[in-house]
């Protein structure tokens, strides 16, 4: 099957078909275009979602901790991912397809163009030889008019006997010229048309074939390269299709890794205040007083017995009445954070205590690095003076100090919120009582209230325990010193219960550390407090009971 056989004839049916595939061509690349910008805009509208919901991590608190929330949180990460390869799959497409019929469909028209040139030249040429045949074939049908009306012209004058011999002979010559003439316009047509019948033959046998064969290839060409185009459109999708599988299989783990346990667990550890319940209500009689009697000593030993009941249940509701089932302590964060319930406070205790491990970690890290440095810039001096080094290396010892001392004041804390103060918490007791009550507005069992009076009068209630502390909170004898310490570094003391000192300073030990980070010690003058334990060298008398030497 050949165009050129079969379609001799239909050269300009071939030029709108071979148009007709162009613009089809072109109208399936406006196709991929459309179908690219649907992906782009897909991905950037996934994107886009994609962000709106991704939390804002402004500071460490706001960070997911529920597995739920940190299973759509991985959903969000995987659908980024998903977006990502819908711009792969627009990205494909736009080069293997789009970009590709664009060029293919330039060249096309390009040979298109060619071809169809070269068929009309050759028609034209066709045209020319036929025009020439015609002509010369004109030519040879007047000529012999000519000589037809020249013959009858010698005739009449040959059979007329009044024409002269003169008329005659000049009618015969001019048949004889007439007839030359029509003979070689006769040789002429002969030429002319066995030439055009030539120029037709190769024509429709062999030039316009060939063209029409060069119009079938290019044709067929576009064809298969629709085809290739289709494949790469589908193939531009197939490829990403096992990495969209792992986003959604990415998805499907998301959604098996939320554990409600877990997340049961995290509710409690979140907003667990470490209170005890409050325990149940005393019973109130008012009737006491209806039911008087003239007995002696009645009344006034029921007055005096209702005051008391009277007293210790105030006290008593000021105790019982915790801040989470009232209103919650307001005013600014305290820095030990005692305005937080026990077990919130020992939560932010040990994260700040971690923190400042890790930083003490670093700095420690850049004086080791500083020191070795330094050594080698002693060994050779010509890569650097060792003096330059001294400032950094001196504000890296006075930043891991001050480290050491917050660590060491955080882990005080976080020691009295575990009840890990041993002694130390009891001898304290009335002093951490005013201090709590100052600050935190809590009672000395760690409730807090809402009325201020109520925390005033708290304290009298320890008044039934009064004989139990009598031999530590109001012996007017100071305890007996163990030993002796030096500081080693200057402590300001800020806190109530501790002690100010200065560096080189020699105090008294009259308690020795219980494990919290905290010796108790006095002055010359009889004023005591607690000092750090890291910040002194301390030395117990030997002959004191359970002496150890700290050197």
């Amino acid at each position: 099957m050949s165009w050129g056989t079969e379609l001799w004839d239909q050269f300009d049916s071939l030029d709108k078909h071979t148009q007709w595939g162009i613009d089809f061509l072109e109208r399936y690349a406006k196709f991929v275009k459309e179908r690219i910008e649907i992906e782009q805009n897909y991905a950037k509208q996934l994107r886009n979602l994609v962000k709106k919901y991704c939390p804002k991590r402004s500071s460490k608190d706001e960070e997911p901790r529920f597995t739920s929330c940190v299973a759509f949180f991985n959903i969000l990460n995987e659908l980024n991912d998903y977006a990502g390869q819908r711009e792969v799959v627009a990205e494909e497409m736009a080069h293997r397809v789009y970009g590709e019929l664009m060029r293919y469909a330039h060249d096309l028209k390009t040979e298109r163009k060619m071809h169809l040139q070269e068929g009309r030249k050759a028609q034209q040429y066709l045209d020319m030889c036929w025009k020439q045949m015609d002509n010369s074939k004109r030519k040879f049908e007047r000529e012999c008019r000519e000589a037809e009306k020249a013959q009858q012209s010698y005739e009449r004058l040959d059979n007329d006997t009044n024409a002269t011999k003169a008329d005659v002979e000049k009618a015969k010559q001019q048949l004889n010229l007439r007839t030359h003439m029509a003979d070689e316009n006769k040789n002429e047509y002969a030429a002319q048309l066995q030439n055009f019948n030539g120029e037709q033959h190769k024509h429709f046998y062999v030039v316009i074939p060939q063209i029409y064969k060069q119009l079938q290839e290019m044709d067929e060409r576009r064809t298969v390269k629709l085809s290739e185009c289709y494949r790469g459109f589908a193939d531009s999708e197939r490829k990403v299709i096992p990495i969209i599988s792992k986003c959604l299989e990415g998805m499907i783990l998301a959604a098996k890794s939320v554990d409600e346990r877990r997340d049961s667990q995290m509710v409690v550890d979140s907003f667990k205040s470490g209170f005890e319940p409050p325990g149940d209500c005393p019973f109130e009689d008012y009737s006491q007083h209806i039911y008087r009697t003239i007995s002696d000593g009645t009344i006034s030993a029921s007055k005096q017995e209702s005051g008391k009941v009277d007293a210790k249940t105030t006290v008593g509701k000021a105790k019982g009445k915790l801040w989470l089932f009232g209103k919650k302590p307001k005013g600014p964060a305290l820095e030990d954070f005692s305005h937080l319930p026990p077990e919130q406070r020992r939560k932010k205790l040990q994260q700040r205590i971690d923190e400042l491990n890790r930083e003490l970690q670093k700095e420690s890290d850049q004086k080791e690095a500083l020191n070795k440095m330094k050594d080698v810039y002693e060994k050779n001096p010509q890569m650097g003076d060792p003096g330059s080094l001294q400032p950094k290396l001196a504000e890296t010892m006075n930043n891991i100090d001050r480290l050491r001392m917050e660590i060491h004041k955080n882990e005080a804390w976080l020691s009295e919120v575990e009840g890990k103060t041993g002694g130390r918490g009891d001898r304290r007791h009335s002093s951490d009582i005013n201090h709590l009550v100052t600050q935190g507005r809590e009672s000395p069992e760690g409730s807090y209230t809402d009325d201020a009076n109520q925390e005033v009068r708290g304290p009298p209630e320890q008044h039934g325990h009064h004989n139990e502390f009598d031999d530590e909170f109001e012996d007017d004898d100071p305890l007996p010193a163990i030993g002796h310490c030096k500081a080693i570094y200057p402590f300001d003391g800020h806190n109530e219960g501790t002690l100010a000192m200065k560096e080189g300073e020699v105090l008294y030990i009259i308690e020795e550390d219980k494990g919290d980070g905290w010796t108790r010690a006095r002055r010359q003058n009889g004023e005591e407090g607690y000092v750090p334990t890291s910040y002194i060298d301390v030395t117990l008398e030997k002959n004191s009971k359970g002496a150890v030497t700290y050197i």
